[in-house]
C-alpha cells in the first residue's frame, strides 16, 4: 500500500502540504462564522463610534478563531493581549522612531518579543504594530486612541 504523504506530487510536499482533517460541515460552519463574526465587528462599531473601526489584522484573527479554534494562537489571552500590546507597541514606535521603515520593522520585531514574554503569541497582532507605524495620517493622528478605536 502506498503511504498517502508519498503519493502526493514533490511539490507539494516541498510547500508543506497536507490534508484537511476537517468535514465539509466544519469548514462551512468555520466560513459561516466568520461572516458572522466580521458583520458583528462592524456592526458594533457602527453603533458604539459612529463608524467602521475595523483594521485588516482582525481579518486573520477571524481565521484563526473560525478554522482553528482550539489552536494555541485563537486562544482568548492570546487575541486580546497579542492585538492591545502589538498596537501599544505600534503607536510608540511611530511616535518615537521618525524613520518610518525603521519604526515599522521595530514594531513588529519589538511586539514578537513581547508577546513571547507574556505568552500571548497571535500572528496578526504583528499586523496591528504594522499598521499603527505604516496605517496613514488618520492612525497617526489618533496617537494611543487607536488601541482600543483603530480607525474610524
Amino acid at each position: 500500500m502506498v503511504d498517502k504523504f508519498m503519493a502526493q506530487p514533490v511539490i507539494l510536499r516541498i510547500f508543506g502540504f497536507s490534508e484537511n482533517g476537517s468535514s465539509h460541515k466544519e469548514k462551512i460552519i468555520s466560513a459561516v462564522g466568520g461572516f458572522i463574526g466580521i458583520l458583528a465587528v462592524i456592526l458594533v462599531s457602527q453603533l458604539f463610534a459612529g463608524g467602521t473601526s475595523l483594521i485588516p489584522s482582525i481579518g486573520a484573527t477571524a481565521v484563526l478563531l473560525f478554522a482553528a479554534p482550539h489552536g494555541r494562537l485563537a486562544q482568548p489571552w492570546n487575541v486580546a493581549a497579542g492585538h492591545v500590546t502589538s498596537a501599544v507597541i505600534g503607536v510608540t514606535c511611530a511616535i518615537w522612531i521618525p524613520d518610518i521603515t525603521l519604526a515599522a520593522a521595530a514594531g513588529v520585531g519589538i511586539a514578537i518579543g513581547v508577546m513571547h514574554l507574556m505568552r500571548c503569541i497571535h500572528p496578526p497582532g504583528g499586523a496591528t504594530a504594522l499598521v499603527a507605524v505604516v496605517g496613514g495620517e488618520q492612525i497617526r493622528e489618533m496617537g494611543y486612541q487607536f488601541v482600543m478605536m483603530p480607525v474610524d
